[in-house]
Order: C-alpha cells, then structure tokens, then sequence
C-alpha cells in the first residue's frame, strides 16, 4: 500500500515546472500522503496563482520565508538531539563549495520538518544539494529525478555521482538521460538508475480547431528565455521566412534572463510586427495561445523531454524541435512531428515552411502526435509506474 513522501523542491508552485504539480497531485490519488516542502516562495504572488496552485501553496513548507527564529531552533535542535549527524552533515556542507552553509541551513530545517510531519523518505527534482546533506545529517532515505542540461552538462559541480550513490534510487526521464547518468557513475551503482517518463493528461490537453489556411501562419514558442533554449535560432529562421515573403507571427511565451538581448535581435532584425514576447502565462493563457497556434517550435540546444512539446502534440500542434537528447524519443522524424539540427537557422526555416504549405502533411503530424501521447505519455499512466517504482524501492 502506498505510505508516505515528502517531496522537496527548488519552487513549488512553479509556472516553468507544472509537471510536478501534476506529479504531487497525481500520486495523491493513487493513494499516497505527499507532503511538499519548497525551498523557494511560489513564483507568484498567492493572488496570481491558479486555484490548484494555491491549494498546493497553501499546504507545502516554505524554508526560506520560515524565519530566523526557526532556522536557529531547529539548528540547535539538531545539534543537541543529533550531533553526529550534524557535523557529518556540516562536513559534508563544507566539501560541497561556497554556497555548502546555505545549503545545510536549508537540509537541518527540512529534516527537522520532516521529523515532525513523521516523514523517512524524501524525493527531489533536479539535484538538489540540501535534500543529500539532510540524508547525511538524518536517518532518512532520498530519491531524484533528474532532468538534465546543467547536471550532465557540469556533473563534477553538481556531485552527480555522490548524489546517485547516496539515493534509494534515482529516476531519469528519458534513456538519453539515463545514458549520462551511467556515464558519470560506478557500475555497482547502475541497478538504482530508473527511466520513468513524465507525461500529460490528453483530456486536458484536447485537440484544438485544425486551420487549413491560416494567414498569418502562428507558431508557438514556450520556454525560459535563455541562451539554452536557442530563441534567437528561432528569430533567425522567421527573418528567412519573411525575406521569402511569407506572413508569418511567433508567440514566445516565456521570460528569463535573455529577454533583453532577444528584444534587441528582433529590433535589429525588424522583426517586431512578426516576433511577440508574451511574457510568463499561466496554464490557462498558455492553453490559449496553444489553441491559436498552427505549429510549435522548440529550437532548444539542450533539454531532457520537454513538457512543452508533450502539451501542444496532445493538442494535435504539429512540432519542430531540435534532434538533440532525448526528443526523438518523444518525436519521430516526419511521422509525428519534424526535427531539425540544433544551430541551423535555415533547416528550421525550411522546417517550418514544409508546414506552412501542406495542410495535410500538419494534419497528419498533429494526428499522429496525439496518438504518440495516448501511447507514452499520459500522466496518469506514467505515474502509475512512478508509484509502482516507489513501491518497490522503499520496500527493499
């Protein structure tokens, strides 16, 4: 019988990270008691919340605005009950660079929650450092999902194999993601590396109006604005497109760091009547702008399986993304979607042009994507087997 988890995560509720709410809420229907503590205030004010995220927000521990009173309480509760676990934690802080005291300030407060929630065993995503220092300061167990870009791009920084080695078991969401992390670990580790895929839910999800003859032609763009993501790639292959005389508009909905320079890119480039920044939307709006959109496009130079390219399939959105990682192994090449080389503004141009002139060829794509979805990426689905690998991992 499912028992109990706590979930600890960077920011929760996360307008970049839906996945999690949908795994947290998921797996509680499937019976489990998910406690979720977030290191980070949600990304929005309460009032900006959806009503699902506000009742996550509501129920989840908040370790940075909890305050100096309790920060100092549970330190010295910890040291006095527990001293040999916090100096092992507080070594273990002390190897782990610069930012190690923080980071053991947040592993005491979470491990004095979860002592007082009657919580063992914690799950992570992303590689979180307090979640591993807890575990070396309590007698709890932890598990990560793991989900690429900066972790296997810089293992050694974010003590990829130390982390593996000390958790229960470790999930990847793709085999492309599995492969980095049996790259950087000892083979008697392997056993613990699991591949659960994340997924969303095609009722919510729903086909939207099919428009053989849009004018302009909309493509979607959802994700951070960062140089990862490759936005300017995208930029770049619209400039093409309007040279060749076509009416095109991208939506990019998103926000981050790289906003400033792809303004100035569009700018230079006299792209602003073809290129919209939308800013970050919730699920609701972004659900609008999928329902508005005659394909999607995801130039990204570096992912695990993106949520994004999940969403608008399952909407039946014909995609173009980048063959890098692990998107083939949610899109196959001209079946349920079409890939191109990252970096190659002109092959995402000429991508995006093959759909522009054959309605049926989007037809088909989109069809076929939501079909890819029903198959491998429903989320009820998918975490069933998540809680199917939770129960047999806490039950060795």
């Amino acid at each position: 019988m499912p028992a109990a988890l706590a979930y600890l995560l960077s920011q929760y509720p996360a307008i970049n990270h839906p996945f999690m709410l949908r795994e947290v809420r998921r797996l509680r229907e499937l019976g489990w008691r998910i406690e979720t503590a977030s290191i980070r205030p949600p990304d929005r004010p309460l009032d900006k919340l959806t009503p699902v995220e506000q009742e996550e927000a509501r129920g989840t521990f908040y370790v940075k605005t909890s305050g100096i009173a309790n920060a100092v309480r549970a330190q010295l509760a910890t040291l006095f009950t527990q001293p040999s676990g916090y100096l092992r934690g507080l070594a273990c802080a002390l190897g782990a660079g610069r930012a190690g005291i923080l980071y053991f300030a947040e592993a005491v407060m979470v491990g004095q929650w979860m002592k007082r929630r009657g919580l063992t065993h914690v799950h992570t995503h992303y590689a979180s450092t307090a979640a591993w220092i807890a575990t070396r300061i309590f007698p709890i167990t932890m598990s990560v999902t793991f989900h690429g870009q900066a972790e296997f791009a810089n293992p050694a920084s974010f003590r990829l194999p130390e982390k593996i080695r000390a958790s229960l078991f470790c999930r990847a969401i793709s085999q492309y993601g599995r492969s980095q992390m049996l790259k950087v670990t000892d083979p008697r580790d392997w056993p613990k590396i699991e591949v659960a895929y994340l997924g969303v839910d095609p009722r919510e999800f729903a086909p939207r109006p099919f428009r053989a003859d849009p004018d302009p032609f909309v493509i979607a763009c959802v994700g951070q604005l960062a140089p990862v993501k490759g936005q300017h790639m995208l930029v770049a292959a619209v400039d093409v497109l309007v040279r060749e005389g076509r009416h095109v508009r991208v939506r990019i909905a998103g926000d981050g760091p790289g906003r400033a320079a792809l303004e100035q890119d569009i700018a230079r480039r006299k792209l602003g009547s073809h290129v919209v920044l939308e800013g970050f939307l919730n699920q609701d709006r972004l659900q609008e702008l999928y329902a508005q959109s005659d394909a999607l496009a995801l130039p990204s130079f570096a992912e695990g399986i993106p949520v994004v390219l999940m969403e608008a399939m399952a909407m039946q959105i014909p995609c173009v993304a980048t063959w890098i990682t692990g998107i083939p192994e949610l899109i196959t090449h001209a079946t349920d979607g079409l890939l191109v080389p990252p970096g190659d503004a002109q092959a995402l141009a000429g991508a995006i042009a093959r759909l522009m002139d054959d309605a049926g060829l989007r037809r088909a794509l989109g069809g076929n994507a939501r079909q890819r979805i029903l198959e491998k990426f429903d989320v009820q689905r998918n975490t069933e087997y998540l809680s199917d690998v939770f129960l047999r991992r806490l039950s060795y």
